[in-house]
């Protein structure tokens, strides 16, 4: 037999969490955190969306300040312009090729060191630990890096880019505290089984551990894809230049596209919003893939930073 729920709103108990009391204080406090956000939240969004509007309006609205959250004067001749570039799409292959390149590497030798150093019955750990670490407040210096990059032969070469900056000692020490937290017995029981060390970090470290990994492959790819110096310094061809080297040319003072590869025609037709344009372009895929990752960098920040 079915039965009708005959008990009005007043009637049922209040799902507020226990302790916590409607107060004119309460009140007060989520009106503040509320005003505050949305005051993060537009200050945030604005550059985006002026860059946006900046994109798709004309040259004489920008020119005269009249372009802030809406195009003025609808423009597509600059993105036609932008798209028709080969040497806009040339660097923009270099950057796709270096990001995942130097990310995979990236990986690869963060999550081993971390995993080694994780292990507290490690001999040498804390000299390990201090050597990381040292390289957070010291550097050799911009000189001894390029002469140690050329030295090797790694200029002109993805690897001038990828190796220098493989491991990031902020990402090392995130994913080591992780590594810390996960149960001890489950190795220990994978061991047991008969996994050595290389097929217990494969296979129970690892699948464990996505939410983490996954915050570290966004850190990474984030890095490598805004990097420009980099490549502005060991890069010697044109060909060889990521698309941010071609964006930070046009903020430099290339405004007119000319001297990154657009005809004189063109230049004169993009004007303005040339940096607009570009910027949206060179920003578009990171925008498009932070979605989907967003999830795993909450939790993955939160879980490996609960032990620092």
């Amino acid at each position: 037999m079915v039965t009708l729920d005959t008990t009005t709103v007043e009637d049922r108990p209040s799902t507020r969490p226990a302790g916590i009391r409607t107060t004119r204080g309460h009140r007060v406090f989520q009106t503040v955190n509320t005003v505050i956000l949305l005051g993060v939240i537009v200050v945030t969004l604005y550059p985006i969306v002026n860059i946006v509007a900046r994109s798709f309006s004309s040259d004489a609205y920008i020119r005269s300040g009249k372009v802030n959250l809406w195009p003025r004067g609808f423009n597509l001749t600059t993105y036609k312009a932008v798209m028709t570039n080969s040497m806009f799409w040339t660097d923009y292959r270099n950057t796709v090729v270096y990001t995942v390149v130097a990310t995979v590497v990236a990986m690869f030798l963060t999550t081993c060191y971390a995993y080694v150093l994780s292990k507290k019955d490690l001999r040498g750990r804390g000299v390990l630990v201090g050597v990381a670490v040292f390289t957070m407040f010291f550097s050799g210096g911009l000189i001894p890096n390029y002469v140690l990059v050329t030295t090797l032969g790694l200029k002109n070469s993805v690897w001038a880019i990828a190796l220098p900056n493989a491991i990031s000692v902020f990402n090392l020490l995130v994913m080591k505290a992780f590594f810390e937290g996960l149960p001890a017995e489950l190795e220990e029981a994978a061991a047991i089984d008969g996994l050595n060390t290389y097929g217990i970090l494969w296979r129970v470290v690892l699948p464990l551990s996505k939410a983490v990994l996954a915050t570290m492959v966004l850190f990474y790819a984030v890095s490598f894809w805004n990097s420009w110096f980099a490549a502005f310094l060991y890069m010697d061809h044109s060909d060889l230049m990521p698309v941010t080297v071609y964006l930070r040319n046009l903020i430099a003072g290339a405004t007119n596209g000319t001297s990154v590869g657009f005809t004189e025609a063109d230049a004169t037709a993009v004007g303005a919003n040339i940096q607009a344009v570009t910027i949206v372009l060179t920003t578009l895929p990171i925008l498009v893939v932070y979605p989907f990752v967003q999830r795993y960098f909450v939790s993955g920040v939160t879980l490996g930073a609960v032990k620092g």
